[in-house]
């Protein structure tokens, strides 16, 4: 588990470089913010396709192999970035990016591989962990070595950190990371058929439970997507900031999600259980994004960032360790995959959604949206919160 968590954390730094220039990249191009929403969609909309090939792939070859081969992939898409000099560049470099990204579906399955169900939510809450360290360290990072002047930004340098980065984590894996699917459960699954195994997500969809549980992870993500890709813009526009200045406060907001989905979520599951961590989730997240808006000074901006950040790092583990309890073991990397590509398209509609809310409507806009999605998703979860108890319940 140590071993992936610090190959996850290594890679996602590299990611997280790129996340606060993104936007002043994409405009240093003239693109408007509605293609500021798609070019931050364009990576999730491949990672949507690829992430159940992986997860397909891992249950059949192993999680190493499909994690290794993806991180070398990694490494060519953030070279590409860097050496972009026109507007179709950034998106056909973030394309690739995203199809191998889909990899993830793969490191989820290697917890649910190593960890009891007992443990599974705290497995999954380290995975968390090392996205929101990624989100720490890379923005930190992307926004010091981009620097702080929007209009003469230096948007190569962070692109080459990044595949630096993943060449590390490459080296690293090959070094010193082991299989974690058991030759038993891959026995169970080449004697399945490939049809079942091809139609996971159709499976999925006729399985309510597992239904109900993609369909909050879908929402919850397409709300918290929609300020990923727009919070850039409204910070240039709200206080005049630039790549650097939105690189310390995402760092911020990762070392807070962090702190929550490594040290407190395990604990947090066995006291409220998830069932309940997603009903208190949706509530912070959604008081936290519609707060933006009126954040007019840095310290009121910081509080609702951080009510926000902690929706979300309890919504997230908790909906993952639900679905992975709902699912065999032979069919953990399809079905994580299956997973992966329900958030990963809603990181598709949500920035592309927050972006024309902010061309047409202004740039308050996508966080009130975001508030009235959120809205859906406590109603939603307290309606089902029974069903949701079942589930925590009986697999414990």
């Amino acid at each position: 588990m140590v071993v992936l968590f610090l190959v996850v954390v290594i890679d996602l730094i590299g990611f997280g470089i790129i996340i606060p220039l993104l936007p002043f990249f994409a405009e240093h191009y003239q693109a408007s913010p509605f293609q500021v929403g798609l070019l931050m969609a364009v990576y999730s909309l491949t990672q949507f396709v690829a992430a159940p090939f992986w997860g397909r792939l891992s249950d059949r070859i192993g999680r190493r192999p499909v994690l290794l081969f993806s991180l070398a992939g990694a490494i060519l898409a953030y070279l590409w970035l860097g050496v972009a000099e026109e507007l179709w560049a950034l998106f056909a470099a973030r394309a690739v990016g995203g199809f191998m990204a889909g990899n993830i579906s793969a490191a989820f399955a290697y917890v649910a591989d190593i960890t009891t169900r007992e443990t599974r939510a705290k497995g999954m809450g380290m995975i968390g962990a090392a996205f929101a360290l990624g989100f720490t360290i890379g923005p930190a990072i992307g926004g010091i070595l981009a620097g702080s002047d929007p209009h003469n930004a230096d948007f190569q340098s962070p692109a080459f950190a990044a595949a630096g980065l993943s060449a590390f984590a490459l080296i690293l894996g090959i070094f010193t990371l082991k299989e974690s699917l058991s030759d038993e459960i891959r026995k169970r699954i080449a004697k399945k058929p490939k049809e079942i195994q091809s139609k996971q997500f159709q499976i999925a969809l006729k399985k309510p439970n597992i239904r109900l549980l993609l369909l909050l992870s879908f929402l919850a993500v397409f709300a918290f997507a929609g300020i990923e890709a727009t919070f850039a813009l409204w910070s240039r526009r709200q206080y005049g900031w630039g790549p650097e200045q939105n690189g310390y406060l995402f760092a911020l907001i990762g070392f807070s999600g962090a702190l929550l989905q490594g040290g407190l979520i395990g604990r947090m599951s066995k006291r409220f259980g998830e069932a309940n961590l997603i009903v208190q989730g949706s509530i912070a997240l959604a008081l936290g994004i519609g707060l933006i808006p009126f954040a007019t000074e840095l310290w009121m901006l910081i509080i609702v960032m951080l009510i926000a950040v902690y929706g979300f790092s309890v919504i997230s583990p908790s909906l993952n360790s639900l679905i992975s309890l709902e699912t065999s073991e032979e069919d953990q990397g399809g079905m994580m995959g299956v997973a992966r590509s329900a958030t990963t398209l809603a990181r598709v509609g949500g920035p592309a959604w927050a972006g024309t809310l902010f061309s047409v409507l202004g740039m308050n806009w996508p966080y009130f949206g975001g508030a009235c999605i959120m809205v859906v998703v406590i109603v939603i979860s307290l309606r089902i919160l029974p069903r949701l108890k079942s589930i925590d319940g009986k697999n414990r």
